[in-house]
Parts: structure tokens; C-alpha cells; sequence
């Protein structure tokens, strides 16, 4: 089983992080953890599995959210993500949206440990990658550090090492999915606490982190830190991460000021360029990849204008790599 370094991740978001997304993020940064939007078993077994699973091998290393909660069904998508070469298979214990409730999929599961432990192993004993589970602290009343550390306590007897931890409760009634991002208070110090006490785990923690100073700050309490939203509006913020987590570049100490650089984005742009080109001779509208590199520049000289040529052009069927340096001559001035 490959070892895979977790000390700095991608969230997997619905509707964000999809290949296109996470092949533009694989420019900014060669050894993050990428992980993908959460598929569900339903859409594995029974859909187009080609369209979920399929991605570029420079995602590497690219990890496959599952949500489910039927551990046969769960074997077998773990299966598939062996079969396709994702580098680790992960259970999403943390969305709370009803859709997702309904089906048994999510935060709802932390109410039913021994299930979660059962999927898991099912998983384990299905395929040779490391399966992880992310999950919330609490739901609803079931929020106490008791009830997560031996929610822990029993997913960990089955040999799971890996716990990615949104530090936010979810509150299943009354809170859309959005509002369950924001709303329940982030509660780092119980992470903390769960790294103490299970020392033996990894522990990665999730949850409104916005910069590197906030990573280095948890990194002294626990194990690896996963962005989310921030890399996605803010995608400038993974160019350090090399330098500042994986050793990548002794020369630099990430506070380097060159690598943040207009120039260096640029060509981060430039070099996705046969990507791009590749994508659109199979089809792909420029939009479906060029969203996700809105916010590059953000906080930089002709941002704004760069966002501006890219959604009022991009969606164009006829809009190629011209759109993409016309919009770059904007911050490039």
C-alpha cells in the first residue's frame, strides 16, 4: 500500500472540485492531496461509471470520496477505485444535506458508529489502497467530544488510520448545506483533543482555514490540514504549498515572495494550456474548465477584468486558448 502524504489537502466539494478542477490545482502544486467531489454507490454501480471516475493522470495523488451507507455496496465502489488507479478511497461521514440524509449518506451516520465501522471494513477487506473516513464532530444533540472520540474509537478498530475532521458540527434539521458551512461554530480545540488522545491515528482537520499561518498553527497540534472553499476562490494560496509541507524546494521558505508571483500564475496558466486544448478537441465548452481559475489573480492588478473576460466569453462553444490570453493580457499589463 502506497504511504500517502496528507499534510496538506484539498476539501472534496460538490460541484467545485471536479478533473478540471483539480487538473488546474495540480499546476499550482505537484504534491497536495487532491481529493474528488463525493460520488455516491447508486451513481457508481447503477449510472455512467466512466463519467464519475474518470480522470487525467496528473491528478496524482487524486483520492475518491464515496457516500454511502450498505457496506456490500461500498466494497464494490471501493473496488472500482482501486480498479481505476485513484490513489486512496475515502467515506464521506460529513454531508448534511437532506438529499443526502435521506439515503443514509453523510453526517447522519455519525449517529450510528458500529455502521460506520462496518463499511469500512467492508471497504478494507474489498481493496489494497488506504481507505479514510472524514466526518464531522457532532449532529444535531449528538455533539459531545465523548460521542465523537468513541465514534472514532469504534471506525478505528478496523484498522483506519486516517481521519479527516471538520471541525463544525452539522445540524441536520433546521440548516441548509450552506448554512452548515458557516453556521455551527468551528471547534478546533476538539480536534486537538481527539489527536491527543489517539496519538496512534492521523488526524487531519477541516474547517474555515484561510491561510498558511492558520496551517502551521494546527500543524503543531495535529497531523494535516485540509482547505476547502479558500482553495477554491483564492487557488493562488496552493503555490506554497510544496515548499512549506513537502519539503519540495529547500531554497524556498514558502514565505518567498516569488512564490506568489503575477509572473509565476501567468505560467502556471500557460503551462495548462495542452490541457485546455485537449479538452476542448473532445468537446469541452472553455467555461467548464476556465471557472475554475477565477479567483488566480484575486487580491492582484486586473483581477477583476480577468474574471470579467473569462465568464462573459468563456461559455462561447467557439472560445479556445485566444479567450485565455486575452484574459491574461488584462493582469499582465
Amino acid at each position: 500500500m502506497k504511504a500517502i502524504n496528507r499534510s496538506f489537502s484539498t476539501a472534496p466539494m460538490m460541484d467545485w472540485s471536479d478533473r478540471h478542477c483539480r487538473a488546474f490545482w495540480r499546476q499550482l502544486s505537484k504534491n497536495t492531496l487532491l481529493y474528488t467531489e463525493m460520488v455516491t454507490t447508486g451513481a457508481l454501480i447503477h449510472g455512467n461509471r466512466e463519467r464519475f471516475l474518470q480522470y487525467n493522470d496528473i491528478e496524482h495523488p487524486v483520492a475518491l470520496q464515496l457516500g454511502g451507507s450498505n457496506p456490500e455496496e461500498l466494497a464494490q465502489c471501493a473496488q472500482f477505485a482501486e480498479q481505476w488507479g485513484y490513489d486512496e478511497v475515502n467515506l464521506n461521514v460529513g454531508c448534511p444535506s437532506d438529499r443526502v440524509q435521506n439515503n443514509m449518506i453523510g453526517a447522519c451516520l455519525m449517529a450510528h458508529p458500529q455502521l460506520v465501522a462496518d463499511c469500512i471494513k467492508a471497504m478494507q477487506d474489498a481493496c489494497n489502497i488506504e481507505v479514510t473516513i472524514k466526518h464531522r464532530i457532532g449532529i444535531d444533540d449528538i455533539d459531545s467530544y465523548e460521542h465523537m472520540r468513541d465514534f472514532v474509537a469504534t471506525v478505528a478498530k478496523t484498522g483506519c488510520k486516517s481521519f479527516t475532521v471538520h471541525a463544525r458540527k452539522a445540524i441536520l434539521q433546521g440548516l441548509s448545506p450552506k448554512e452548515n458551512r458557516d453556521i455551527p461554530p468551528l471547534q478546533y480545540p476538539l480536534v486537538y483533543r481527539l489527536k491527543q488522545e489517539f496519538p496512534e491515528l492521523e488526524i487531519i482537520i477541516n474547517g474555515g482555514i484561510k491561510t498558511h499561518a492558520e496551517c502551521s498553527e494546527h500543524l503543531s497540534q495535529v497531523d494535516g490540514v485540509m482547505l476547502g472553499r479558500e482553495a477554491y476562490h483564492n487557488p493562488g494560496i496552493l503555490m506554497q504549498a510544496d515548499a512549506l509541507y513537502f519539503d519540495a524546494d529547500s531554497s524556498k521558505d514558502g514565505s518567498d515572495s516569488d512564490a506568489d508571483s503575477l509572473a509565476q500564475r501567468i505560467q502556471a496558466v500557460r503551462d495548462f494550456y495542452p490541457y485546455i486544448e485537449s479538452e476542448l478537441s473532445k468537446g469541452a465548452t472553455l467555461h467548464y474548465i476556465s471557472r475554475h481559475m477565477l479567483g488566480l489573480f484575486n487580491g492582484m492588478k486586473g483581477a477583476r477584468q480577468f474574471r470579467r473576460h473569462l465568464s462573459e466569453n468563456a461559455f462561447k462553444k467557439e472560445s479556445g486558448i485566444e479567450v485565455m490570453e486575452q484574459a491574461l493580457s488584462l493582469v499582465e499589463a
